[in-house]
C-alpha cells in the first residue's frame, strides 16, 4: 500500500526500533510512508546518519535497519534530506514498496514488484527475473541508479545486467523508488531517478554472556511449485548481527525454438550474508552476496537467432560505517562488485559463432558528512569510483590480453574510467516553507571530460493542515555504458565517441493525507540533451543498429495516485495510480528506436488487498500498458506495439509460523503481448507454495 502521512503538525512521522538503527520510512501501523523526500534520501541511504541523542532525532539513513513487529516501537520526527531535520518536510517523492506489499505481491522476483509502480517501466523478456530492463519516466535502462543497502551496483558494462541482484525476495524489508534526475545525489547513473533495495538484518541480537544456543538461531524456509517445470527453494539463517540466505530456482520456460528446444529456461543460484557490530565510537555494516544465473535467450537481442543463450555471475561486497560523534557527523563506505558475462548467439554451438565474454570490475569510495551551524544544517562529501571492463567485443586493445578462466580464450579488449564528485547541499526551514538546494561537481577520466557543475534545489510549503504543495529544479548526467559505446557486433555497430546524456527537470506538485485516504498529483518536464540510443534505418539491408546521441528529447508527464483504507471488518485497501508521458522526439518513417523512445505513454496500475475470513488474504493486482513505439518482425514487417492488460492474484493463509499460498499470474491467460519485440510473454502461470519459520 502506497500512502503519504503526516501528523498534525505535517511532520514526516517516523519509528525507531529500539537498540536499532533507523529507517528511511515509517510504517504507521497500518498506514505506510510513501515519503515526500528529498533527492538526497537514498543518497543517504548509502551509509547512516545519526543525531545527537540529547536532539531526540532518529538517524535517516542507515538502510540496514531492522524491521521486526516483535520489537518494540517509538515515534519519532525527521525530514529526509542529505542530512536529517527536526521538523518540516523535505519535496520529492518517494514510493515505497513495503514488506507487506512484497509478501502479498504475486510476484517471484525484484523486477516483478516493480511492475506495480505507475512510474516505472518494466520491459522483460523472461519471466522470474530472467533479464528485465528497469526505467523511470520515459527513460531506458542505463539512465537510473540501482542501489542495494545504499550501494551503487549499476553495471557499467549494460543495464540489462543491472537487475541480477543477490538477495532473496524475502530478504527484502523495503524498496524506495525516487522518480526524476538525481544528479546532485548519484552522479552519473541517475539521470532519471534511482531504486534503492532494502533487506533485513537479522532481529537477533547476543545474550548477555555472548552465547549462542537455540535461542538465538532462527531459521526461515520457502518451497515452491509451479507451471512449466517451475521450482523455487530458499532458506535463512539468522544469528546475532548476522543473516545468511540462500536460493536455488528454475524453470523449463514457457517456450521452444524452431527446432523444439528449450530457449526460454532458467536456473539461478543467491547467497547474500550481512552482519554489523556496534561500538560507543561507531557502527560497522557490511554485506557480501553472490548471484549466477543462466536462462535461454530465444530472441533477446536479435529476431533472426532463436536459440541464444546468456550466463551471468555476479559478485558484491560493501563496508559501511557511521560515527557517533555529537557534531561532525562522518559516514564512509567501500565497496567492490565483479561481473562475468558470457553471450551464446548460437546456444552452445561456438564453433558456428565465438560466445561473447565480459569481465567489469567496480571498485567504490565515499566520504559523506553533515553539520549544523547558525544558518542551518549542510551535508558534503566526495565519492570516488572506477569502473574497468575486460572483452572480446568491448572496449580497445589490451597490450597483453588475458586468459578467460575454463577456455582456451583471452580477452583481449578492455576500459578503464574513474569518476570523481563532490558534493554540496544546505537546508533551510522557515516556518511552513522548507528549502534543500545543494550542487554535485563531476569529473570523469572517459574522453577527457572537463569537470561538470549539476545543480537542483526543492522547495515545498505547507498550505493547509492536510495539504502541501511542492515544486523542485533539478539536474544530472549520465555517461555511456561500455556497450553503447563499443558493440559492434552481430548486427550493431557502436560509436566510441558518444557524449554524455544531460538532463534538466521541473516537477511540481500536491498532496492530500488523511487517515483514510491519501492521494497526490504531479506534473513534470524533462529536458534531455545528448539521449543515448540505438537506432536503426529499415531501408538499410543490412538493419544496422547504431548507437547514437539524439540532439534534444523533451518529456511532460502526469502522476496521479490514491490510496483508501477499509479498517472495519478486516484491515483492507485499494491502491490506484495512473502515468501519463508525451515525448516531443520524433524518428523518420524509415527509422526505429530500440530503447528510448519506446516508452510507456500511459500505465495505470491498481492493487486490491482484502481480508475474506481470518487469516486468509486474497490480493487482486490489475496494470495496464500503451507503449509507442514499432518492432521489425522476423518476416521483416513493421508491427507497432498494441496496449494490453494484466491480472494477477494471490490468496494466502497464515496460521502462526506457517503460510501457504497460491498465486495465477496473467489470471485471463493474455497472449501475444510484448514488452520487446519479437519476445512473446507467457501465458497463464500458476505457482503454490509454503513458507515456515523455525
Amino acid at each position: 500500500m502506497y500512502k503519504t502521512v503526516f501528523n498534525k503538525r505535517n511532520v514526516f512521522k517516523f519509528k525507531r526500533f529500539s537498540g536499532k538503527s533507523y529507517s528511511l520510512f515509517a510504517v504507521l501501523g497500518r498506514e505506510v510512508v510513501v515519503g515526500t523526500l528529498s533527492v538526497a534520501t537514498l543518497t543517504y541511504a548509502h551509509a547512516g546518519s545519526k543525531m545527537p541523542a540529547n536532539d531526540n532525532i532518529a538517524p535517516v539513513s542507515n538502510v540496514l535497519a531492522a524491521e521486526d513487529d516483535s520489537v518494540t516501537l517509538q515515534e519519532v520526527e525527521v525530514t529526509a534530506t542529505r542530512a536529517p531535520l527536526t521538523s518540516g518536510q523535505a519535496v520529492r517523492m518517494v514510493t515505497v514498496l513495503t514488506r507487506e506489499d512484497i509478501q502479498a505481491a504475486p510476484v517471484q522476483s525484484v523486477n516483478d514488484l516493480l511492475k506495480y509502480a505507475a512510474g516505472v517501466d518494466v520491459r522483460q523478456r523472461g519471466p522470474i527475473g530472467a533479464q528485465t530492463d528497469i526505467s523511470i519516466r520515459g527513460g531506458t535502462s542505463e539512465q537510473i541508479t540501482i542501489l542495494l543497502n545504499g550501494i551503487n551496483i549499476c553495471d557499467p558494462q549494460t543495464g540489462h545486467n543491472t537487475f541480477d541482484v543477490p538477495v532473496d525476495i524475502s530478504d527484502i524489508v523495503r524498496i524506495e523508488i525516487l522518480e526524476g534526475p538525481a544528479g546532485r545525489a548519484y552522479g552519473t547513473s541517475s539521470l532519471l531517478g534511482a531504486i534503492n533495495i532494502v533487506t533485513k538484518e537479522s532481529a537477533l541480537r547476543p545474550s548477555s554472556e555472548g552465547c549462542l544456543d537455540s535461542k538465538h538461531l532462527a531459521t526461515e524456509m520457502r518451497l515452491e511449485g509451479g507451471s512449466f517445470g517451475y521450482l523455487s527453494a530458499a532458506t535463512k539463517f539468522s544469528v546475532p548481527n548476522s543473516q545468511l540466505s540462500i536460493n536455488y530456482t528454475r524453470s523449463d520456460g514457457y517456450n521452444r525454438s524452431k527446432a523444439g528446444r528449450l530457449n526460454a529456461d532458467y536456473s539461478g543460484f543467491k547467497t547474500f550474508y550481512q552482519g554489523g557490530y556496534s561500538s560507543e565510537v561507531a557502527d560497522l555494516r557490511w554485506h557480501a552476496g553472490l548471484s549466477i544465473k543462466g536462462y535461454g535467450s530465444n530472441t533477446f537481442y536479435s529476431a533472426k537467432y532463436d536459440e541464444q543463450f546468456e550466463r551471468t555471475t555476479k559478485i558484491y561486497t560493501a563496508l559501511q560505517g557511521e560515527t557517533k560523534s555529537t557534531w561532525l557527523h562522518l559516514l564512509p563506505s567501500i565497496y567492490w562488485n565483479r561481473s562475468h558475462d558470457r553471450f551464446e548467439l548460437i546456444r552452445g554451438s561456438e564453433d558456428k559463432v565465438k560466445f561473447n565474454y565480459h569481465r567489469s570490475d567496480v571498485v567504490g569510495l565515499n566520504l559523506n558528512s553533515w553539520f549544523d551551524w547558525t544558518l542551518g544544517r549542510t551535508a558534503l562529501g566526495a565519492e570516488f569510483r572506477n569502473e574497468d571492463i575486460i572483452s572480446t567485443t568491448l572496449g580497445e586493445p589490451l597490450q597483453t590480453p588475458k586468459h578467460i578462466h575454463g577456455t582456451d580464450r583471452y580477452y583481449t579488449l578492455g576500459l578503464n574510467r574513474s569518476n570523481i564528485s563532490f558534493h554540496l547541499e544546505h537546508n533551510i526551514l522557515l516556518s511552513s516553507l522548507n528549502i534543500s538546494a545543494g550542487i554535485i561537481a563531476v569529473k570523469n577520466t572517459q574522453s577527457e571530460m572537463p569537470i561538470k557543475v549539476y545543480p537542483g534545489i526543492d522547495a515545498s510549503y505547507q498550505i493547509a493542515r492536510h495539504w502541501k504543495v511542492y515544486a523542485s529544479y533539478n539536474t544530472s548526467l549520465r555517461m555511456p555504458s561500455f556497450t553503447e559505446l563499443y558493440y559492434s557486433v552481430g548486427g550493431h555497430k557502436a560509436d566510441k565517441h558518444l557524449k554524455p546524456e544531460e538532463l534538466s527537470s521541473l516537477e511540481g506538485g500536491i498532496k492530500l493525507s488523511t487517515p483514510v485516504a491519501t492521494a497526490s498529483a504531479s506534473v513534470f518536464y524533462n529536458h534531455c540533451k545528448n539521449m543515448i540510443d540505438w537506432i536503426m534505418d529499415t531501408n538499410d539491408p543490412t538493419h544496422t543498429w547504431q548507437s547514437v546521441n539524439h540532439t534534444k528529447v523533451n518529456t511532460v508527464g502526469v502522476e496521479l495516485a490514491t490510496s483508501l483504507s477499509f479498517l472495519a471488518p478486516r484491515t483492507s485497501h485499494l491502491d490506484i495510480s495512473y502515468c501519463y508521458m508525451h515525448q516531443d522526439k520524433r524518428l523518420d518513417d524509415n527509422l526505429q528506436s530500440q530503447y528510448s523512445l519506446e516508452y510507456l505513454r500511459h500505465k495505470l496500475v491498481a492493487r486490491l488487498h482484502v481480508g475474506i475470513i481470518k487469516n486468509v488474504m486474497l490480493d487482486v493486482n490489475y496494470r495496464f500498458q500503451d507503449r509507442t513505439g514499432s518492432y521489425t518482425t522476423v518476416n521483416d514487417n513493421i508491427e507497432s506495439y498494441h496496449p494490453y492488460s494484466i491480472v494477477d492474484t494471490r490468496l494466502s493463509w497464515l496460521l502462526s509460523d506457517v503460510e501457504l499460498y497460491g498465486e495465477l499470474n496473467n489470471l485471463f491467460n493474455k497472449r501475444n503481448y510484448v514488452d520487446y519485440g519479437n519476445v512473446p510473454q507467457p501465458g497463464t502461470w500458476f505457482i503454490s507454495g509454503i513458507r515456515l519459520k523455525l
